[in-house]
């Protein structure tokens, strides 16, 4: 393929020979072709499963667990960043509590009737599945990230079972109806009454073949 140089932008190199040039819009035009990887390896969404310990690491992620899931490693990286920038806050520690993939629950002091010890949260955690020892450890460890030094934190775990539940009433309605002869006022009905025996006479016959 022949290239025109001299139909091409011209190049930012300063005292090159054209053969210089040509080398460096070529490289570029060739440079132009490639999609950039970063916006996908960089969304913690869309990065390859395998690049997402590197992702953590670069957001400084310090609670990593490489046998979790891949969805709450997803989550953990996601979350990062805008739990260390919001550090000491309501959302931060319910960030902290979403990353291991459990519904958080955060009072602070003031909303505490009456009000509780100053700089202190009560945080409930509710497991839709099994919760363990190792879990629990891995909590305190991103809670203690998530909280600011003159924080202290009240830390309940709750089961949360969810079910179907039916309620049902039923009604059997009936009707009593009583028939009476029917009379009539004034009316007075008698009758004689008749005692009747029978008695009943059978003969019986028995007939023999002649011999």
């Amino acid at each position: 393929m022949t290239i025109d140089v001299d139909k091409l932008p011209r190049t930012l190199l300063t005292s090159s020979t054209r053969i210089e040039e040509a080398i460096d819009i070529g490289f570029g035009m060739f440079l132009e072709r490639i999609v950039p990887p970063f916006p996908e390896l960089m969304d913690p969404a869309e990065t390859p499963v395998e690049f997402l310990p590197y992702l953590a690491a670069d957001r400084g992620v310090s609670e990593w667990d490489p046998e979790a899931s891949e969805v709450e490693r997803r989550d953990t990286v996601a979350l990062s960043w805008a739990t260390k920038r919001q550090a000491g806050t309501r959302l931060a520690l319910e960030n902290a509590v979403r990353g291991l993939q459990l519904t958080p629950e955060v009072t602070p002091w003031y909303d505490v009737q009456p009000k509780g010890r100053p700089y202190s949260f009560e945080v409930r955690a509710f497991a839709d599945g099994a919760y363990s020892a190792e879990m629990d450890a891995r909590l305190d460890r991103r809670l203690a990230d998530a909280k600011s030094e003159r924080d202290t934190i009240t830390v309940t775990i709750g089961q949360r079972i969810v079910g179907k539940h039916y309620i049902g009433a039923g009604s059997v309605c009936s009707e009593l109806c009583t028939v009476l002869p029917y009379s009539l006022p004034g009316l007075t009905l008698a009758s004689p009454t008749y005692r009747v025996s029978v008695t009943c006479g059978t003969e019986k016959t028995t007939v023999y073949p002649l011999e």
